[in-house]
């Protein structure tokens, strides 16, 4: 049950009422954005609540068997605040989202909270980006424990896999571009494959501090999966480890020799041979 501020619930229960819609969003490098569909700027609390957007929200999905409750905000990017290249660099996912509603002729009424959460998939659609909400009530439908696997469920360099990532990780520059998707550095001549599905950080440049996994590597050129968010320009900084596909042998053993921490299963039968019977 809502608790609603009984000033605010008697206007609730009037027959003409003066109400606004509010959302503020905290991402996770501590930037603070607040949004309204009001026709103006509202200041709650010292926070001022931008009318720029003209963000619209679908109505709000809750049900009593704790299903993950559903909302989507849409807006348009005509706001600073809001650009297509912070979106696609992953800087608003997972940012801790407040909406609520308020009487913007007193917001001193109290404010009638609809939702709170995270924002999950955020993507952008013809000029306009589109917001997934996740209820509080996703943290349970989350698949806990482990599935048997032929190949590794470590990630490289963590705390189960115990591979040191300073000993196969290098640092470059890229000396020229293909797009932002691929690019080269002249002074790398690892064997090919070598850097396939490790990670790419980026120490300077337009995308300093993101991170993309490498699709491809040929001796001099990398090829990530998804192309950056900001253009990649000639002497951009880089450090990437090498990759590793979670295989017993070609990876775990031949690449790494970690053999004894390897966490998967690739001796049990796969589902052929269980359904060729003995």
């Amino acid at each position: 049950m809502k608790s609603i501020p009984s000033a605010l619930l008697n206007h609730l229960k009037s027959e003409v009422t003066t109400l606004a819609t509010c959302w503020k969003v905290t991402r996770h490098d501590g930037q603070v954005f607040a949004f309204t569909d009001h026709v103006e700027d509202l200041v709650i609390e010292g926070v001022t609540y931008r009318a720029a957007t003209g963000y619209t929200p679908t109505a709000v999905a809750t049900s009593a068997d704790l299903a993950v409750d559903n909302l989507d905000v849409e807006g348009l990017l005509d706001d600073p605040a809001i650009t297509e290249a912070d979106l696609m660099a992953g800087k608003w996912d997972d940012a801790r989202v407040e909406i609520f509603q308020i009487n913007y002729r007193d917001p001193a009424l109290g404010k009638l909270f609809l939702r709170a959460g995270h924002l999950g998939e955020v993507r952008v659609e013809d000029g306009r980006f589109i917001a997934e909400l996740r209820g509080l009530t996703q943290a349970l439908a989350r698949t806990l424990g482990e599935l048997y696997s032929p190949i590794c469920r470590a990630d490289l360099g963590d705390a189960r896999c115990k591979v040191n990532l300073a000993a196969f990780t290098v640092t470059g520059s890229v000396t020229a571009t293909v797009s932002n998707r691929v690019f080269e550095d002249s002074a790398r001549t690892e064997t090919a494959g070598w850097f396939d599905y490790g990670l790419l950080t980026w120490t300077s440049g337009a995308n300093v501090g993101l991170s993309m996994e490498v699709k491809t590597y040929i001796p001099g050129q990398f090829e990530l999966t998804l192309p950056m968010p900001y253009a990649i320009a000639v002497g951009d900084g880089y450090s990437v480890y090498a990759g590793c596909q979670k295989r017993l042998v070609e990876d775990c053993k031949n690449k790494f020799g970690n053999v004894v921490n390897f966490r998967g299963e690739p001796h049990i039968p796969g589902l052929d041979q269980v359904l060729r019977g003995p």
